[in-house]
């Protein structure tokens, strides 16, 4: 067994053993809440609301937004289906299926995990007090997606570091463009 194969064995056995946890009817409904919170209208209310109330941090935030999703959309599915990992659901036949329907066919990397690490570092960059719960929020959503039957443990990591290096390359890109004092 070669290295990628032991890898994606325990990948699967974690993600069962995780989904035991995400069976229990009250996890299930807290998955379902941070799962939506990542479909992505969130972001976009959030980031108009700061956008019309603050007037330095807001349009510096829906600058650096804008900015990020412009890449993260298509990179993020450009690696989907270059790479083409299926679903839990489309790999596993043991009577078990997701709590969710996923929007598309492909696992790697998560979408909605990438998402919420890139917008929670970019509220970092122009809200620190909150950090944490921005990132406790960003982890929530990714773990969501494995309790919820739609993605692998390694999907989430995967999509975490995406998130995360497309918005410090934004916040990097913004700062030295001098963009930042818009």
């Amino acid at each position: 067994m070669n290295t990628l194969q032991k890898l994606t064995l325990l990948d699967t056995r974690l993600f069962f053993q995780v989904n035991l946890i995400g069976q229990l009817p009250s996890v299930k409904r807290l998955s379902l809440g941070l799962s939506r919170c990542g479909d992505g209208p969130l972001y976009l209310v959030i980031a108009l609301l700061l956008w019309q109330f603050e007037q330095q941090r807001g349009v510096q935030f829906m600058l650096h937004a804008v900015l990020a999703f412009a890449i993260e959309l298509p990179l993020y599915w450009l690696l989907k289906n270059i790479i083409q990992r299926e679903r839990p659901q489309g790999l596993l036949r043991h009577g078990w299926s997701a709590a969710i329907r996923p929007s598309d066919r492909f696992s790697f990397p998560s979408g909605h995990t990438a998402a919420a690490f890139m917008f929670a570092w970019l509220l970092i960059a122009c809200y620190p007090q909150f950090t944490v719960c921005y990132l406790l929020l960003a982890a929530g959503i990714g773990v969501s997606r494995v309790l919820l039957g739609v993605h692998y443990p390694t999907d989430i990591i995967a999509g975490a570091a995406l998130g995360s290096v497309i918005a410090f390359f934004v916040l990097d890109l913004v700062l030295i463009s001098g963009f930042s004092s818009l």
